[in-house]
């Protein structure tokens, strides 16, 4: 069969047309059909068909309001039950969608232009279920255009060549094995043979085989992966080696071979003189999973003549995007056969795989029905008429106005469609369309959970006292939430998180644990991240020293990215696992991936549940859905609307159960907006007041447990909302919905930035100060002492630094009354309306010196009726440090460090865990000064608890 060379388009996805391949939808919902995005992806991507399955469906119904109004009506009309209302609302879609491609299908003569809608997945198995049922769907859809989704089920087959030779079209789902495939392509043979015999037009007939790509390799590659860990015979690692991401695609190319051999046989010959129709191959499943693969391998290698791939929204922008289209499907097939032989040589069975697979997705649409008819049982019971979210909010009027002019702003510009499409110039134009891996995060992990559950079983068989994460920023915040959320879970370990470089701080957490119960999480997207590696020194180290070398790598699991620093030493010292993160997904929105999801898994946390509510999310969030409905973009249109009114400092309040949520929006907010002297100003943990200590500058975000709220904090809200204050309203319904929450304000964060104006996805500042740290470490490796500083003032065991320019302004108000509280004073006199105070503690982050702070900060915030944060270093250096530095100059800054009473060795370093700390905040002390922000340090002494308490001592005085 010949190709046509692809002529030049500037849309990879039509070019895929003069290759003789057409492309599909993997999707629907009843907002894409109507909001027009359909249509604009038949005209501007040459889009020729759409697929959906019980998984898509589930996610569109119970993901959002787009069906809440026809269940209503229908539900006031007559009751009906379950089942009747999914059809009502899938059938209603499938025509509509089948009405747009009606065009494709006249005129490609019936070869294009189709939708598919799967039978009951509880019918797998069942020959003459599937079949009534699929009856009576074509008939209830009554469209030419329409395919009935059958899976290739050994009882699937037999009613495959029946709905054939009914005159029904037949799209083959589930197909993995070629030998599988054969059969199925002598199920539509004969089935057109018997409608020949019995006088029916077999040219009106049409029919796909949908066979699954990638889960192959994943499944390949996991037990590849699981033999390299048993296996020292080079010869043979080599060999599985070899075989890592390329039997998939060796698979589908085989499988396309005997596509043309099957159809130049004299059997079909006969059979398409009469005008039949090849049954092609589709290729489903092509979204890439593995993060170490191209976004768009199982596209760009499975092109050519009479196929078809039907590829979700994530892969299609991003083969839009990046996309090289070539006549790929007959290249290599040697190459092809020959990686199928050697997977036998490797001992692994390609037949137990497909088989395996076939089953697992049969049990996956069927978990996804499950879910489908029970999200519509709710909505029927309740009638819902009101946001899934439950988002509410209550502004000034003038605020409201504006809000609401940029919510037109972004439907009527389709800016959302622009952000899912991953449009750079919708931020500032520079890299920011390479940080969308996010979007379709969820799907990607539900699609390979596998790794995840097994994770969660190991660590409970191996009865871990304790999980000790080693991390910082993204890496670390997430699990910390998760920790703090669910709490110990029955027969899992406990998770501690360990973020800070203050000796005290590790030494307590070490008397914490059993260094042989214990399993170790190096978490770092990096690799080159320093607290982290310097971590895992001190530990690897004193595991090794107890369970000797050979031992230590086996409590030991690595998080990262592929390719890493991180990578190379986790495979040097035999770590138990590595997990990947995506390259294309930043820390700060990484909660979802297995940043965040294989620390869950090891304490015991439902990651299937947790990411099939936060699916829901995604969902609700999408492209097509209006942005007035849109829970993502309202949130983000109120931070970045109110941001440039100068109400800028986010003010979070969450229940007790969800307390530590806020710690994860700090850095979400901060370092993503908090750069070219502009942004948002989070503000978590600030002890709740009346109306009267407040400035204008305020946001106030109120994120509710439902199912275990604070009444205190009710009544303190309500207050505030009464006195003209802006309040959001988010309900969660239980700790389970976090997950929602995780993916709300990712997409929030990434429309404020927009709206603001700046790269949601950098973090320039961030860099900065580990710079002038990575010095400071690297002059005490040479000489052994640190850069000598001198104190502006001396108190007892207290001292004062700063830079010269704010200790030349501090000085000039204190004159010759130099002490500790006319210092105190003149740095906290140069607050103004609309700053913030910031104390930066670079000491033990314990309950005695987080109550002394806080009271502090209260102290400063009723007197001085501005906004207050706190962060304890260096922790906040990957949080909010990148808004200090970067964001607006509204910040006065006293930074706190102490003489540590002990300090701890870096195993292979001079430097101590003491003296990164000292660098680590001299570094962000110079920074800060670099950036001209009001900064003061003082040094307390070795007893931090006494020296906190006089310091609280003179604030009181001056206030």
């Amino acid at each position: 069969m010949s190709t046509v060379p692809a002529l030049q388009t500037k849309n990879p996805l039509k070019a895929l047309q003069s290759y003789g391949q057409s492309v599909w939808l993997d999707y629907i919902r009843r907002s894409l059909i109507s909001s027009g995005e359909l249509q604009r992806f038949v005209d501007e991507d040459g889009l020729q068909g759409v697929t959906s399955n019980p998984s898509i469906f589930e996610k569109a119904i119970a993901g959002s309001t787009d069906y809440d109004t026809v269940l209503t009506t229908l539900e006031q009309s007559q009751d009906q039950d379950v089942m009747s209302l999914y059809e009502t609302f899938a059938i209603t879609d499938i025509q509509a969608t089948a009405d747009i491609l009606r065009p494709i299908y006249e005129q490609t003569n019936r070869r294009d232009g189709y939708v598919s809608l799967e039978v009951s997945p509880y019918l797998a198995n069942d020959t003459q279920q599937t079949i009534s049922e699929a009856r009576k769907l074509w008939q209830k859809v009554n469209r030419p255009n329409l395919m009935i989704k059958v899976p290739a089920t050994s009882a699937g087959i037999p009613a495959i060549q029946q709905l054939i030779g009914e005159g029904i079209n037949v799209n083959v789902t589930l197909l993995f094995s070629q030998d599988v495939y054969e059969q199925v392509t002598n199920a539509y043979i004969t089935g057109l043979e018997l409608l020949a015999a019995k006088g029916g037009d077999i040219s009106r007939i049409a029919s796909v085989a949908s066979f699954f790509v990638s889960r192959i390799d994943t499944a390949v590659d996991n037990q590849i992966t699981a033999q390299l860990k048993t296996t020292t015979d080079a010869a043979q690692r080599d060999l599985l080696k070899s075989l890592l991401g390329k039997v998939a695609i060796a698979n589908a190319k085989l499988a396309y071979q005997r596509y043309q051999n099957i159809y130049s046989s004299s059997r079909w010959q006969k059979l398409a003189s009469q005008g039949a129709q090849t049954q092609r191959l589709l290729w489903a499943s092509t979204g890439t999973k593995n993060p170490q693969y191209s976004d768009v391998v199982y596209v760009e290698e499975l092109i050519g003549s009479d196929t078809v791939n039907t590829i979700p929204p994530a892969t299609l922008s991003a083969f839009r995007d990046h996309g090289h289209p070539k006549s790929s499907l007959t290249e290599g097939l040697d190459d092809a056969q020959s990686t199928l032989s050697k997977l036998q040589k490797a001992g692994i069975s390609l037949e137990q795989i497909t088989n395996q697979l076939l089953a697992e997705g049969v049990q996956v649409f069927i978990n996804a029905f499950d879910q489908l008819l029970s999200a519509v049982e709710k909505k029927r019971t309740a009638i819902l008429g009101k946001k899934l979210d439950r988002l509410t909010y209550k502004l000034p009027d003038a605020l409201n106005t504006a809000v609401e002019a940029s919510l037109d702003d972004w439907q009527k510009n389709g800016k959302i469609r622009r952000l899912w499409a991953q449009d750079a110039t919708l931020w500032t134009g520079a890299d920011e369309n390479k940080w969308f891996g996010w979007l379709g995060i969820t799907e990607d992990q539900l699609a390979h959970i596998e790794h995840l559950k097994q994770l969660a079983q190991e660590v409970q068989n191996l009865e871990f006292t304790h999980v000790l994460l080693l991390g910082m920023g993204g890496s670390s915040l997430c699990p910390e939430v998760m920790k703090l959320t669910f709490g110990k879970a029955q027969g899992f370990p406990e998770l501690l998180v360990l973020d800070s470089t203050d000796p005290a701080q590790i030494k307590a957490i070490e008397s914490q644990i059993d260094l042989t119960k214990t399993l170790f999480i190096v978490s770092s997207k990096s690799g080159s991240t320093l607290e982290p590696n310097i971590f895992k020194q001190y530990f690897f180290d004193r595991v090794q020293q107890i369970v000797g070398a050979e031992s230590a790598g086996n409590r030991f699991i690595a998080v990262t990215d592929p390719g890493s620093k991180l990578q190379h030493i986790a495979e040097g010292d035999d770590f138990r696992h590595i997990f990947f993160g995506v390259p294309s997904i930043g820390g700060r929105y990484s909660a979802l991936s297995n940043f965040g999801m294989v620390p869950a898994a090891a304490i015991g946390v439902d990651v299937a549940k947790f990411l099939n509510t936060a699916e829901v999310m995604v969902h609700s969030c999408a492209s097509s859905v209006p942005a007035k409905e849109n829970p993502g973009v309202v949130l983000g249109s109120i931070l970045g609307v109110l941001a440039k009114q100068g109400r800028d400092k986010v003010t979070l309040i969450t229940s007790p159960g969800i307390a530590d949520l806020g710690a994860w929006l700090e850095q979400l907010l901060a370092e993503s907006t908090g750069k070219d002297g502009k942004g948002l100003i989070p503000v978590d943990r600030e002890p709740l007041g009346t109306p009267d200590v407040y400035g204008s500058d305020r946001i106030f975000a109120y994120i509710r447990l439902d199912s275990a709220p604070d009444s205190a904090q009710d009544a303190a809200v309500t207050v505030l909302e009464q006195a003209g204050q802006p309040v959001v309203r988010i309900a969660i319904a239980d700790s389970y919905q976090l997950g929602q929450e995780f993916f709300r304000w990712e997409i929030a964060t990434a429309v404020a930035g927009s709206i603001i104006g700046i790269n949601a996805f950098n973090q320039p500042d961030v860099e900065a100060s580990k710079i002038v740290t990575r010095q400071l470490t690297d002059e005490y490796e040479k000489t052994g002492k640190l850069p000598p500083e001198s104190p502006i003032f001396t108190v007892n065991d207290i001292q004062l630094f700063s830079d010269p320019k704010n200790a030349a302004a501090l000085k000039e108000v204190v004159g010759t009354a130099e002490s500790l509280t006319n210092y105190l004073r003149a740095h906290l006199n140069r607050l103004q309306a609309g700053d913030y105070f910031a104390l930066l503690a670079y000491i033990e982050r314990n309950d005695i010196h987080q109550a002394q702070l806080q009271d502090i900060r209260e102290k400063i915030r009723d007197a001085k009726q501005v906004a207050t944060c706190l962060g304890f270093g260096p922790r906040f250096l990957h949080s909010t440090g990148q808004a200090y530095k970067g964001g607006p100059n509204s910040g006065v800054f006293l930074q706190i460090t102490c003489d540590d009473a002990t300090d701890l060795p870096v195993p292979q370093q001079k430097y101590t865990f003491g003296v990164v700390k000292a660098a680590q905040a001299r570094g962000d002390f110079h920074v800060l000064a670099e950036r001209e922000r009001r900064a003061l340090r003082i040094l307390l002494g070795k007893d931090v608890q006494a020296s906190l308490a006089t310091l609280k001592t003179a604030i009181e005085q001056i206030l």
